[in-house]
């Protein structure tokens, strides 16, 4: 009875780890450069609300400079050409892309649209009470 119990306490455990782990693979990468305009823009508009959205609590931004050398585990389909252009990566992997910054109003419903296709989103509004942006 013991063995059983052990049994089911490691995979509840295992389950558990591995829902928390998949929540926190799911990243938004922004890729900019110096002097660029529309990365300015695009900090003084998003930047200071995005991690108090739903987007931002889904997928948690992580900048990087355009020509400099990605981290180990990045693993993107084609390198980035504009600036600012969003990758959203899953346990670092490229799963969507946004190039440029369309301005805010359309930044929320095309990074959304990305969002919303993602498990985390329903898991995230659940957990939430079903609150969005």
């Amino acid at each position: 009875m013991k063995r059983v119990f052990a049994a089911l306490l490691c995979v509840g455990g295992a389950l558990a780890a591995s829902a928390d782990s998949a929540r926190a693979d799911l990243s938004l990468a922004m890729f900019e450069q110096s002097g660029c305009a529309y990365c300015i823009m695009w900090d003084n508009q998003i930047g200071p609300i995005y991690p108090k959205t739903t987007e931002g609590a889904v997928a948690p931004l992580r900048k990087f400079q355009l020509r400099e050398t990605l981290p180990a585990g990045i693993d993107l389909k084609s390198p980035p050409q504009f600036t600012p252009t969003f990758v959203l990566l899953r346990d670092g992997v490229e799963v969507d892309r946004l190039e440029g910054y369309p301005g805010e109003d359309f930044f929320w419903g095309l990074i959304g649209k990305m969002l919303k296709q993602q498990p985390e989103w329903a898991r995230y509004l659940d957990q939430e009470g079903g609150l969005g942006k």
